[in-house]
């Protein structure tokens, strides 16, 4: 069985693969300052929870944005899953071609998502990953990463809100019945969900005009919340880094890896 964790600023998405299907997946919250044995417990915990036992994970691949965590999860898969885990970045075989000004700036979440989401819908494709930040990713006809765009997320920016606003309340990040509100609440929540669903329509529809059609799906931690109200995504698909991370496994360990 490959473990696959995709490691953002916020949380960490983790899934188990039985060959090439998801069996199980789950989000954690992103913590600095946990020990490798604080993530393995945490972790196989987890996996016993579902009946999985720790001796049954032959493989680990990891994406990571936040540096100082990575090396404290490759301890852990170490320790507590006994192997030595792929950990996506410079010498791992992807098989993208990278055409960005400075290829390394590109983040290892973002290759995973390039190489699942042209596997799974082929090109040319933009990604809208509903993370920490809100990314727009674009693969082309052939395969290729052409670029992006990045954009607060909706998390931070109704955090950002409702910190610097003194006299607005917090409140559940939640589709609203109309658009038009009726309540503090109400008008927090139209805002926040139709007006991140219009950013995404506006960047879409603008990126579709530049470079020609494109197929357009969402994912990440709030895609279910935000996809639904725009017009321009076609496909939802919330684990699409963790099946971006299960295909470089394969890449760099061949079709005989975990099952």
């Amino acid at each position: 069985m490959l473990l696959a964790l995709d490691v953002s600023n916020t949380h960490i998405t983790l899934g188990v693969y039985r060959g090439s299907r998801l069996a199980h997946h789950w989000r954690i919250a992103t913590e600095a300052g946990r020990t490798g044995d604080e993530y393995g417990v945490l972790i196989a915990g987890l996996l016993e929870h579902a009946g999985i036992r720790a001796g049954d994970v032959s493989g680990v691949a990891i994406c990571s944005v936040v540096p100082p965590l990575t090396p404290t999860l490759e301890s852990m898969s170490r320790t507590y899953f006994g192997v030595t885990p792929l950990t996506v970045g410079p010498g791992v075989r992807t098989g993208l071609v990278i055409r960005y000004d400075s290829p390394r700036e590109v983040g290892a979440d973002r290759v995973a998502l390039a190489i699942a989401a042209y596997e799974r819908y082929g090109g040319p494709c933009i990604v809208v990953d509903f993370s920490t930040a809100t990314i727009f990713d674009y693969i082309s006809r052939d395969g290729e990463y052409w670029g992006g765009v990045i954009a607060p997320g909706v998390e931070i920016a109704a955090d950002a809100l409702f910190r610097h606003a003194a006299r607005l309340p917090r409140v559940e990040l939640a589709r609203p019945k109309t658009v038009l509100g009726r309540s503090t609440t109400h008008c927090l929540q139209s805002g926040i969900v139709y007006g991140f669903a219009g950013m995404v329509d506006g960047i879409c529809e603008r990126l579709i005009a530049e470079n020609g059609p494109a197929t357009v799906v969402a994912t990440g931690e709030t895609a279910d919340l935000i996809a639904p109200e725009c017009r321009s995504i076609q496909h939802v698909d919330p684990w699409l880094t963790l099946e971006g991370l299960r295909l470089i496994y394969q890449r760099n360990r061949g079709p005989g890896g975990p099952d």
